[in-house]
């Protein structure tokens, strides 16, 4: 006996073909499973600072840094910079259009609706596609329409383009940032110049008084028989030469007027206007505690890497969720006719609705060079933060370990301006009285100078650097207060998870 098979259902058959289908083309889809990427960023405990750094009780600089150097007119002139400057506008812009991102991303995660209505006036041809009595008519054509669409984003891929965007804006802020503090000192620093050419100018006038007494000197001991023309002429050119010094650093001045009023984004008359310094010395400088680990929140420069760390991990996302389907939700109502009599009535309704699904199943190698390209970028970003972290822990030990030097410096050169001022006078008192010769007292005249100016030196030089100091360690800047801290407790962890093959 013979058992035959009862034929499947119709239905059954079109499933299984169906399913057959879908598995072909799934096996078939552009798919990035062998695409992986291991670079993650840098923390801080990789990187041996506690010698060149370590922690000695001192505070953060805050916002007013420049209050404590004693010149009232610092922190108006930074304030003033920090207002009017191009370089300040230009950051703000920046954010602007990083917000603009943001507001374009959030729109494409809402449903769209649109309307719209086109009348049209047309001549039908009497010999055409429409008899008579349409052809040879004028008539007239409405049609309007109400549409709704909705990208579903069952992937993220919207999501994460939104999230990119934010951490886009929250970078252009910390370079905001990073500008305000990179302006601020560099007013201060460029400030201090001129309080140096001042304290130089200072010491060319006394220089000048000192050389004119000795010239009295040189003409008495000259009518007295003692010395000759050669040391009259001598010392008119010493005069002279004192003379060139002063003019040349009233040009050094009045130039480094003109940075400032540059750097305070106004005309060159407004550095002009600008007071004498009057600042007080500079005070003992200490490091904060655990400046290492607190420095990556401190620095506005560390924060917008980190950021960009972050947008470029949203990246890499998005470029994952092209690889999957898109599926879109539409729908439309309206109504369409000739004329005008039946235009809004039911008859001339029109609806429409439907899903749409866009799957990538063979795209000749596009969506996995533009995975790569994400890829790179992020290595990119990644190698940027752990540069600018490196950058930022050798910036501090640099300028602690040289303030520390000069401050050894600065004892040695005040005991060589001691002695070397009470060399002078004595050559001068002997000199008068007869008992050494004028280039006694030119040699002790040098050596005094050169000590002074040095002491000079490196007092704004000490200064110079603690401006320095304050933008390594941030400028006041604390990326918790600001909410610019990456909202991640592990970086390297997230960094690891965004190349996570799905």
């Amino acid at each position: 006996m013979k058992f035959l098979s009862r034929p499947a259902p119709a239905s059954s058959r079109r499933a299984a073909v169906a399913a057959a289908v879908a598995a072909f083309a799934l096996a078939g889809c552009a798919n990035y499973f062998d695409l992986k990427d291991d670079k993650q960023i840098a923390q801080v405990s990789q990187f041996d600072a506690s010698q060149s750094l370590p922690a000695q009780g001192g505070q953060w600089p805050t916002l007013d840094w420049s209050s404590q150097f004693g010149d009232p007119q610092l922190p108006k002139l930074i304030a003033e910079a920090l207002e009017g400057s191009p370089s300040i506008a230009q950051a703000q812009a920046r954010i602007a259009k990083a917000s603009s991102y943001i507001e374009s991303s959030k729109s494409a995660l809402y449903p769209k609706v649109e309307g719209s209505y086109s009348w049209t006036r047309e001549l039908y041809s009497a010999n055409a596609l429409f008899p008579p009595p349409y052809g040879g008519t004028w008539y007239s054509e409405n049609n309007v329409l109400a549409s709704a669409s909705w990208d579903l984003d069952l992937w993220g891929k919207n999501r994460q383009r939104l999230g990119q965007a934010v951490s886009q804006e929250k970078a252009a802020e910390a370079d905001m940032q990073q500008a305000r503090v990179t302006l601020a000192t560099s007013v201060a620093r460029t400030y201090n110049t001129l309080a140096q050419l001042y304290a130089l100018r200072d010491i060319a006038d006394r220089e000048i008084k000192n050389r004119q007494t000795v010239g009295v000197i040189t003409n008495d001991r000259v009518r007295a028989g003692l010395d000759t023309n050669v040391e009259r002429q001598t010392s008119n050119g010493n005069i002279a030469t004192s003379q060139s010094n002063l003019t040349e650093l009233d040009g050094q001045i009045m130039t480094t007027r003109y940075e400032l009023a540059a750097l305070l984004g106004k005309g060159p008359d407004r550095g002009v206007q600008i007071a004498k310094p009057v600042f007080n010395p500079g005070g003992a400088v200490s490091l904060p505690d655990n400046v290492p680990a607190d420095l990556v929140s401190r620095r506005p420069d560390i924060v917008a890497a980190r950021w960009q760390v972050e947008a470029a991990m949203h990246d890499v996302k998005e470029a994952k969720a092209e690889f999957f389907p898109d599926v879109n939700l539409a729908a439309g109502f309206g109504f369409a006719a000739f004329g005008w009599g039946k235009f809004l009535t039911s008859s001339s309704r029109q609806i429409q609705f439907g899903p749409a699904i866009h799957l990538p199943i063979f795209d000749a190698g596009a969506l996995r060079s533009q995975l790569k390209g994400r890829y790179a970028d992020f290595d990119l970003y990644v190698a940027n933060y752990n540069q600018t972290l490196i950058n930022a822990l050798s910036d501090v030990a640099t300028q602690i370990t040289s303030i520390r030097s000069l401050d050894n410096q600065s004892g040695d050169a005040q005991r060589a301006l001691d002695a070397s001022t009470k060399a002078y006078e004595l050559a001068v008192i002997r000199y008068k009285a007869g008992l050494s010769p004028q280039l006694q007292v030119l040699t002790a005249d040098q050596n005094r100078l050169a000590a002074e100016q040095t002491v000079t030196n490196l007092k704004m030089r000490r200064r110079d650097l603690q401006f320095a100091l304050i933008k390594a360690l941030g400028g006041g800047f604390d990326a918790t207060q600001t909410g610019l801290i990456v909202p991640t407790d592990a970086p390297a962890s997230s960094a690891a998870a965004a190349h996570a093959a799905n």
